[in-house]
């Protein structure tokens, strides 16, 4: 039967499947199946014949279309020598340029243009100083040459010091080999300075090691490292530097003074310390009165009640868990010295510091700073870290004084605002602030807040003034702050 449907020009239901892609007799006809069309094949298909599919264009038919052929490969193959060559000279560039100093490619022109003028002027004493200049040349290369059979280690006793006190670094050089090695000089950075050693050479299998000591006379955090080990002629015509350990961060505190717990009796206590604000509900029981309407039944004493015939109910002295907030104000202008700004930041430290051991809510905050070319002053504020007394101290190992930054009015008014449940406010400063802009400053609290201001004087007498709700301390030495905090207790 299926040889009559073929005799008739019919076609078999197997060539006529639903849903089976055919390519058309036209595109099989042309074997390649090449399109005319540059970059692109266009196949047909007998489900869909308007669907096209569209092969993306490689390099090759980038730089040649599709040509083939002797000129085409050609082509391509000159094209990958060219970009291979360029990737080769990069990088031969690159590490020549790393080791030759601005001096060693004076030096190479001066060569290159001794021997041009040498030769086309006929200047005989110029072609000597040529010769002279490229041994010169030659010789420096002869001292990057070799490679360092040796292992360098960098390490720092302790990562955190206080202001003053003694700090060092430790380097090491090993020597695994079975081979001497020589002397190397090795550069250290520290901070912004550079601490230059000469290495002593090693024999197989020795080690030697050698301590320095940092400077600790600044506030702030120390960057030492990586330590390079340096190849360079006497001259100075090539460097070549390589660095073997990690940058190291030394932590630089600034002092602090132990505060007894004591000394902080100003501060409502965490666990119930009552107020002298009276509430109806609360744990520290006052006295009772007569029931008013709108008090909770709960709170009726019933055997007052029974004796005296009339409703009473207790009072309680309100307690609260207090948050101390220490405000550290950054801006220049509220210091007349260094001095003052230093101390400020040892009081902050040392009242942070009793307050996380006491476990009591803390927030130390410093002023924001306005961007350079800002319309508006920023007004807010930047929390520094009170998870624990390192973390806080390292940060303030690293603020400074900044023009652009909030001054105390202004601090305090910000935190007021966003600090809430606050009890306890410091407001720290140095002499600038007038006795007007530091009750100024302690208005912007609620009502209830107890606000003490710590002037950091050095020049000034200590002592304690006391306004309704404002008490402004005045330390002349940081020693000052565990007598004058004592002395507020009291008062």
């Amino acid at each position: 039967m299926s040889r009559d449907r073929l005799a008739r020009g019919e076609r078999t239901p197997s060539a006529t499947t639903p849903g089976t892609a055919r390519v058309s007799s036209r595109t099989a006809l042309t074997g390649t199946g090449r399109s005319r069309s540059r970059g692109a094949t266009r196949t047909s298909y007998r489900g869909d014949p308007g669907t096209t599919t569209s092969t993306v264009s490689n390099t090759r038919s980038r730089i040649v279309g599709n040509r083939d052929g002797i000129l085409a490969d050609l082509i391509v193959t000159v094209v990958r020598s060219a970009r291979a060559l360029a990737g080769g000279l990069a990088t031969v560039s690159a590490r020549v340029g790393s080791v030759v100093t601005p001096l060693g490619w004076s030096m190479v022109g001066v060569v290159v243009l001794s021997f041009f003028f040498a030769h086309l002027v006929g200047w005989p004493e110029l072609l000597a100083a040529a010769y002279s200049s490229l041994v010169l040349v030659l010789v420096a290369i002869i001292y990057l040459v070799g490679r360092n059979a040796f292992t360098i280690d960098l390490s720092l006793p302790h990562s955190r010091v206080v202001v003053g006190e003694t700090a060092s670094a430790r380097i090491t050089i090993d020597n695994p080999s079975r081979h001497r090695v020589f002397g190397v000089k090795a550069e250290v950075p520290v901070g912004t300075g550079i601490a230059e050693f000469a290495l002593p050479g090693l024999t197989g299998g020795s080690s030697f090691s050698h301590e320095f000591a940092v400077p600790t006379s600044r506030r702030g955090m120390l960057p030492i490292g990586p330590v390079r080990t340096v190849r360079a002629d006497p001259i100075g015509l090539v460097r070549r530097e390589i660095a073997w350990t990690d940058v190291h961060e030394l932590y630089v505190h600034p002092r602090t003074t132990a505060i007894p717990s004591t000394s902080t009796g100003l501060i409502r206590d965490l666990e119930g310390n009552p107020t002298r604000d009276i509430t109806s509900s609360d744990v520290s029981f006052h006295a009772l009165r007569e029931y008013a309407p709108g008090d909770e039944r709960r709170y009726i004493h019933w055997k007052s009640t029974a004796k005296t015939g009339t409703y009473m109910v207790r009072q309680f002295e309100e307690t609260r868990r207090s948050h101390l907030v220490i405000s550290l104000s950054l801006a220049a202008s509220d210091y007349a010295s260094d001095e003052e700004f230093e101390m400020a930041v040892s009081v902050a430290g040392s009242l942070g510091i009793r307050a996380i051991r006491d476990v009591r809510n803390i927030s130390v905050v410093v002023g924001a700073s306005t961007p350079e070319f800002a319309r508006h002053r920023v007004f807010a504020v930047r929390a520094l870290s009170t998870l624990n007394p390192g973390r806080l101290l390292d940060d303030l190992a690293l603020v400074e004084r900044d023009a652009a930054s909030l001054p105390l009015g202004d601090m305090a008014r910000v935190v007021a605002d966003q600090v809430a449940g606050v009890s306890v406010a410091f407001l720290i400063c140095g002499s600038t602030p007038s006795p007007g802009e530091l009750r100024a400053a302690s208005t912007r609290f609620p009502s209830g807040v107890e606000v003490v201001a710590i002037v950091c004087d050095p020049e000034t007498v200590p002592g304690l003034r006391r306004v309704p709700g404002l008490s402004v301390l005045t330390i002349g030495y940081l020693e000052d702050l565990t007598r004058s905090l004592a002395r507020s207790a009291a008062a």
